[in-house]
């Protein structure tokens, strides 16, 4: 921002018709350049399936730097119109709105929580909580309360997703998902069509802005190539860590979209603002945003290639390799039953032979790598954990605290490729190892009836955690044995299925310890946690009984929606069971 506001400065001196090119003007401009949008870098990391952990680290950098961007840009832009101005310092103001908008979202989204969660049979109603919430954190914090609109709705999508997410039935999310999404292709449309047609009614270019234009697009990359090279000795090291090839990849694409053309058509409406200014302003974030869509996004694949951030790991081409015999036994065992079919006797088999699954590549095979099949691998069986957690929470196995819990273990793991051992679950076992010490604090007479509900509660969460990790660690130990039937893995290789085998095993032994060690303490409040889970199974049974017989016609929607709304009413009073749990 720094960096492109002196340049805009500098060129104030040097090119005829800048002149009006002050400090403010240019800080502005560079806050609002400086707000990234790599979403077409983010799909591409996707597509090729690149790091999990460096496409969250783009994504994520484009989160905090929008936000912090347009908190910047508000502050230069306040001081030309009246709803800016303040007795504060720039610096406290900054504090103010960025601190006041985390503090409003966070409140907002427990209070969408606490509501959502005692209308859990009522779909609508929860929908439309919260898209109005998300209206209205954003309406009261950036015009009633002079907050940051912005930083209040990334805390509260933020606080929404991590602990509503898991609480909400999956047609809610589902939902949810959908309507962000098109609404944000939309709004992206929309503003992409409307400066558009601004620029081609109120903006008059000559070649010097084009000139212009090219030179800031030159020093807009290069000022970010120099900013990540200077903290990327504490960006390798800290947090998610980075490596010198995704620094190149991190710097080529820090794309530029709607947002900050959606704040150029702020400043180019703004009469306080000079008329040259506003239109310049227009004209060169329109001209970035295309040249970093059209130059940039376009040459990224060609730059992840050449950096070596393509190449398909070796444990992934084991997996398709799994996949593709799988898929070959079935079909000729098929073609083997349809031949035996007196209706299909005529048919030409020779032909339909043709159509049988084409046989598993093995050249890529032989080229897999051992060395990275280990850290694949353990991404591969996380994939596995990760569907089948929502499985075993959908037909509830688990609660939606120990679901939660499950999904942010998995998540850290993730965020580390692979590298961590499976057996690394710290925030799993730690949570485990606690109910001695609370035990001890409901002892205490002024704590005994806080410690004592926060203690059975600590109980039926590490049951319903633990059955639920060494189920999936069960299916994790499945999956090794379908590699390992299946031939697909090399002679030298067979060892790092030990590693993981062990790894597994080492789990299920720690948590079966956990486990016992609960039934043998806690012996009234263990068995009331297994009579929450077989209520819980058995309301899962009857909505997956009701969810057949729609499918198969018996029930119409409306009334398969009554008979939802009952089994809703029966699993909320689950919850009040918690008040009459013994502690021991």
């Amino acid at each position: 921002m720094v960096l492109t506001a002196l340049l805009l400065v500098g060129i104030r001196y040097v090119v005829p018709g800048y002149e009006q090119w002050t400090w403010a003007f240019a800080l502005m401009f560079g806050a609002l350049i400086s707000a990234t949008d790599p979403v077409a870098v983010v799909a591409l990391l996707h597509e090729l399936k690149t790091s999990k952990r460096f496409s969250t680290l783009v994504d994520a950098e484009s989160l905090l730097n929008d936000g912090t961007g347009i908190v910047c840009f508000m502050l230069f832009f306040g001081v030309y119109t009246a709803a800016g101005q303040s007795e504060l310092s720039p610096v406290m103001q900054f504090i103010q709105v960025v601190a006041g908008g985390v503090l409003l979202g966070y409140m907002a989204a427990r209070l969408v929580i606490w509501f959502i969660t005692r209308v859990n049979s009522e779909e609508l109603v929860q929908n439309s909580v919260i898209i109005l919430a998300a209206y209205l954190v954003f309406i009261l914090s950036q015009y009633y309360l002079g907050l940051s609109g912005v930083i209040a709705l990334v805390a509260f999508g933020l606080t929404v997703t991590y602990i509503g997410k898991p609480r909400l039935k999956p047609r809610v999310n589902e939902f949810m998902e959908t309507f962000w999404e098109l609404l944000t292709y939309m709004a992206n449309t929309l503003v992409f069509i409307i400066v558009g047609v601004v620029i081609a009614v109120k903006v008059d270019f000559s070649w010097s802005h084009f000139a212009i234009l090219l030179l800031l697009y030159v020093a807009l990359n290069l000022f970010r190539f120099v900013m990540i090279m200077l903290l990327y000795p504490l960006m390798k090291r800290l947090g998610y860590g980075l490596n010198r090839r995704e620094s190149f990849i991190l710097t080529w694409g820090g794309l530029r979209g709607a947002l900050g053309l959606t704040l150029a058509l702020m400043v180019s409406y703004t009469p306080a603002i000079p008329e040259s200014i506003r239109s310049q302003v227009l004209f060169f974030t329109a001209g970035i945003v295309t040249l970093t869509l059209c130059v940039n996004a376009t040459t990224t694949r060609w730059l992840l290639g050449k950096l070596g951030l393509t190449h398909v790991p070796s444990a992934r081409i084991l997996m398709e390799r799994l996949v593709q015999e799988r898929i070959r036994e079935s079909s000729e065992k098929y073609f083997d039953r349809l031949q035996g079919r007196e209706p299909l006797a005529g048919a030409n088999w020779k032909k339909v032979a043709r159509y049988i699954a084409p046989q598993p590549d093995t050249t890529r095979l032989e080229k897999a790598r051992t060395q990275d099949v280990l850290a694949e691998l353990r991404l591969r069986l996380l994939d596995r954990e990760k569907a089948f957690s929502r499985e075993i929470y959908e037909e509830g196995i688990i609660s939606q605290t120990a679901f939660r819990r499950l999904m942010n273990s998995l998540d850290e793991l993730y965020d580390h490729d692979g590298s961590y051992p499976l057996d690394v679950r710290h925030s799993i076992f730690n949570f485990c190892s606690r109910t001695r010490a609370l035990y001890r604090v409901q002892k205490l007479p002024y704590f005994s009836r806080w410690a004592g509900f926060y203690f059975r509660e600590r109980i039926m969460v590490i049951y319903d955690l633990g059955r639920g990790f060494i189920i999936l660690q069960r299916e994790d130990l499945k999956l090794l044995d379908e590699l390992v039937s299946s031939g697909v893995v090399q002679p030298g290789q067979a060892a790092l299925l030990q590693t993981l085998r062990r790894e597994i095993e080492h789990n299920i032994e720690s948590m079966n310890r956990v486990i016992s060690r609960l039934s043998a303490d806690f012996p009234k409040a263990y068995n009331h946690a297994l009579t929450q889970k077989a209520i819980r199974m058995m309301l899962s049974n009857e909505r997956r009984v009701i969810r057949q017989m729609q499918t198969d016609g018996v029930l119409s929607d409306k009334d398969a929606a009554q008979y939802y709304a009952r089994v809703d009413e029966r699993s909320d009073e689950v919850n009040s069971f918690t008040h009459t749990i013994p502690a021991s």
